[in-house]
């Protein structure tokens, strides 16, 4: 299982300075699929988005305070692609696509991060907004002896409201399988409009965090933008 890196010569070396930015978190896991499936224009897309999204979220003064954002490939292998990092510093990587689908090893390394930030948060005074996860895939997940006690995992941490889970699925994908990670229906990314999704999560992650932690927010409906609407 891939372990989430950790200086122990110097565990404060990625922190971030709360002092001269003492604003509350909102913290956001992009759990990406980089399986070979997503080869070509599918990655290219997705690389274009994730700069549409930086760019975006940068834009917006407060959220680009407020907003932490990481990133989790699982393809090849399972890789914390890009730790959690405020908006305003906030580079995504180039992505490649190759290999399975280790979606289960994926989230639940998502859960261990943000119980990892939680109590850096707790440790330094720092209030946070429930952490939110995207899951992004273009398939059903491979770990077959992993997933499903890390879907089940995923399901009991919604259902404690430590986190909030949006399921996305790209062409291709299988998602009733997206479903069982997620307490939300899945949506259904129309196309390859991975830029307009992003567009709609750098919007809504900007209403979240000029909200109050604990607040309810309206988001934007997904079928306006960049979902199928089925049914």
């Amino acid at each position: 299982m891939s372990q989430i890196p950790f200086d122990n010569e110097n565990p404060f070396s990625n922190l971030p300075d709360f002092i001269e930015n003492p604003e509350s978190r909102c913290p956001c896991v992009l759990l990406l699929d980089t399986s070979g499936s997503m080869a070509g224009r599918p990655i290219d897309e997705l690389n274009q988005g994730l700069q549409t999204f930086a760019q975006d979220i940068k834009n917006d003064v407060l959220a680009s305070r407020r907003v932490e954002c990481a990133i989790i490939t699982f393809g090849t292998s399972v890789n914390l692609a890009c730790d959690f990092i405020t908006a305003d510093q906030f580079s995504p990587p180039s992505l490649s696509a190759d290999g399975a689908t280790p979606m289960g090893e994926a989230v639940n390394m998502a859960i261990d991060l943000i119980k990892a930030r939680k109590q850096i948060y707790k440790q330094n005074g720092v209030a946070y907004y429930r952490p939110w996860v995207l899951l992004l895939s273009d398939g059903a997940p491979t770990d077959a002896s992993v997933w499903p006690n890390a879907a089940a995992r995923a399901k009991r941490e919604q259902q404690d409201k430590s986190l909030i889970l949006f399921a996305i699925g790209v062409s291709g994908a299988n998602l009733a399988a997206l479903e069982q990670f997620s307490l939300r229906p899945a949506h259904k990314l129309e196309g390859l409009k991975f830029s307009e999704f992003f567009r709609w999560l750098s919007s809504s992650l900007s209403a979240r965090s000029r909200s109050q932690p604990g607040e309810s927010i309206a988001l934007e409906d997904p079928t306006k933008s960049w979902a199928v609407l089925e049914g």
